[in-house]
């Protein structure tokens, strides 16, 4: 003959039910957070993606800084007190569109 259950185990197992709720509730949501932390779009993982668009974007900001030096020593050429006559000779045909019969025009562009 099998044991019966006692007639208020019902209510030990509503108790013990209660009682670990709380805990695994608080362990649910930390596994989330966790799981997150890890695998989740700014997570440890995503770290190395984070540190090759870095390299990019200074190899970018490199070239942009490059670029800009040559525009600044364009503009310092074309001062107005001391123009570089070299540069404004060869801005005005440019925007002019005009040249000596002797000269020959690559385009390069």
């Amino acid at each position: 003959m099998t044991p019966r259950p006692a007639p208020n185990s019902a209510p030990k197992i509503n108790k013990t039910l209660r009682r670990a709720a709380m805990p695994a509730l608080g362990l649910t949501v930390l596994s989330f957070f966790g799981g997150y932390a890890v695998f989740g779009a700014n997570g440890v993982l995503a770290y190395g993606e984070y540190q090759s668009q870095l390299e990019k974007r200074e190899l970018y900001y490199q070239e942009l800084d490059r670029k800009r030096a040559v525009l600044a020593n364009r503009v310092a050429l074309l001062d107005p007190r001391h123009a570089n006559p070299d540069m404004v000779d060869e801005m005005v045909r440019q925007k002019l569109n005009v040249a000596h019969p002797d000269e020959v025009i690559v385009p390069l562009r």
